[in-house]
């Protein structure tokens, strides 16, 4: 089975160079999912021409605004512009449906309480196993970021392929196995050199490529100086509306 990923949103969180938050499209086999929902996602599906009825499911590597806060904006136009009636599958780490019930209520108050037109159902997923989310696995692994956050990358096996995502993060060992013979493995990649605590640099990042043996690599998520190196870089980047064949 043919599948597709669409880098609907490829930037940071302070959309550096113009670009959507995180939010990727994966199509296949009749089905269309969202790898992570950033707050500008509504936009980046209407700007590309997607029905966001037209998405079955989304899959979250964790909970900051910029790769979930997507989610009001989303819900809320299913229940009242678009009229959706299928079912929509959020999954994503512990805590999901009450930091997602929480940001509901501070953009929308009296959100929670509607009955909605669609059903909904949201997944909680924890760390070092793997999950059914409809036609996906879904296996998530513990990433070295802002430990509030729940943040995880992931493992996702669909339609006979295997895309992996770090999430946002650190260098850690989970990410080898994690990544380990994936079709593509999209790889935040925030700074050139810069060793911080909770973001992907390109320096590490590359010193580990050959551990993380996947079989095609992207980088995502990059701040002002990595776009800034863009036309340099001896690999391969997301850029906003970007379609690959996995």
């Amino acid at each position: 089975m043919s599948v597709t990923v669409t880098f609907l949103g490829s930037g940071d969180a302070f959309a550096s160079g113009g670009r959507f938050q995180t939010c990727f499209l994966v199509e296949g086999g009749g089905a269309r999912f969202l790898i992570d929902c950033g707050a500008t996602s509504l936009v980046a599906l209407r700007r590309h021409g997607i029905d966001p009825n037209a998405i079955d499911a989304i899959v979250l590597s964790h909970l900051h605004g910029d790769h979930f806060g997507g989610l009001p904006f989303f819900i809320l136009s299913g229940h009242l512009d678009d009229r959706r009636r299928n079912p929509l599958t959020i999954a994503g780490p512990p805590e999901t449906r009450a930091r997602l019930e929480a940001l509901c209520e501070v953009l929308y108050p009296g959100m929670t309480g509607i009955e909605l037109r669609f059903p909904l159902e949201i997944v909680e997923m924890a760390p070092g196993g793997p999950h059914r989310v409809l036609d996906m696995t879904v296996t998530p692994y513990e990433a070295n970021h802002s430990p509030a956050s729940n943040p995880s990358a992931l493992r996702i096996e669909y339609g006979g392929r295997i895309i992996g995502y770090s999430g946002d993060g650190a260098w850690s060992e989970t990410l080898i196995e994690a990544a380990r013979g994936a079709d593509l493995w999209i790889a935040e990649c925030n700074f050139i050199g810069k060793d911080t605590p909770n973001h992907m640099d390109f320096r590490t990042l590359s010193a580990g490529l050959d551990r993380l043996a996947a079989k095609r690599v992207i980088l995502t998520h990059m701040g002002r100086e990595m776009l800034a190196q863009v036309p340099s870089l001896p690999c391969e980047f997301a850029e906003d509306g970007k379609t690959v064949e996995v």
